[in-house]
């Protein structure tokens, strides 16, 4: 039943999310306007705005211009949703459900957002390093501690490590290709992630994304003559890997060195 509840709880946060990806990148406020159709500019009214079912109800389109429905807004939602849900069966109702729960909702803006302007919102980076901080001080056993001290110490030093290594790795790119191999914009995503998921779990996120985005790297080379690709969404999707699988990961890389 919780599960549910957590569900559909997600689904309304995964249509908040959605405005943040539409606005964010327009520098135009996710509170005011309502939303309106970006068509005919009309609003919204609440028996379409249902997360999931007004879509389907709607055939994708808006019920009075018929202007198609970006298919990004039910994947978003279901996939916030999900995400969610399976964070509280990973996790149950505990401060690393809460924190990761955050977490997540901000690596899913940021991960749309950068696909569409390959960039990353300060605001979600940023206010992430805050959050991330915030909580490891108010739930010391989101960073696995006791003790606040150290709990935030756990953080600061994540933090430090996923913005120094990624920005190491990009002066080593700029210096090897002479021309920019890491935007400013992830050096603060792998920040954000290391003041959540602490020092261990952010080197292992540094350490899976490039195996995530090798793939769509050489596909958009060949296909389209890309040089650079948006490198968020492979940390954040290396990142969830760490929440969830991270410790069986190590376990089974190092045994019992860590």
């Amino acid at each position: 039943m919780l599960i549910t509840i957590i569900f559909i709880f997600g689904l309304l946060i995964g249509s908040f999310l959605n405005v943040c990806i539409y606005r964010m990148p327009k520098r135009e406020s996710i509170v005011l306007p309502a939303s309106h159709c970006p068509g005919c500019k009309k609003p919204i009214p609440w028996y379409d705005n249902i997360p999931l079912l007004s879509y389907i109800a709607l055939g994708g389109k808006c019920r009075f211009c018929k202007m198609g429905i970006n298919l990004r807004y039910p994947l978003v939602e279901a996939l916030t949703a999900s995400v969610l849900a399976a964070l509280f069966v990973t996790f149950d109702i505990t401060p690393k459900f809460f924190a990761y729960s955050i977490m997540a909702c901000g690596l899913i803006v940021a991960t749309f957002v950068d696909f569409e302007i390959q960039e990353i919102p300060d605001e979600i980076s940023l206010g992430g390093i805050a959050a991330g901080f915030f909580l490891a001080f108010v739930f010391p056993s989101v960073m696995g501690e006791a003790v606040r001290s150290r709990a935030i110490l756990g953080s600061l030093s994540g933090a430090i490590t996923g913005g120094g290594i990624i920005y190491l790795l990009g002066v080593a790119g700029k210096i090897a290709f002479k021309k920019e191999a890491m935007g400013g914009g992830d050096v603060k995503l792998m920040a954000m992630l290391g003041s959540f998921l602490g020092l261990k779990l952010v080197v292992l996120t540094f350490f899976i994304a490039p195996f995530l985005g090798v793939v769509q790297g050489i596909i958009l080379k060949f296909r389209k003559g890309a040089e650079t690709i948006p490198y968020g969404p492979f940390l954040s999707a290396a990142a969830l890997i760490s929440v969830f699988f991270g410790d069986q990961i190590i376990r089974l890389l190092f045994g019992g060195l860590f």
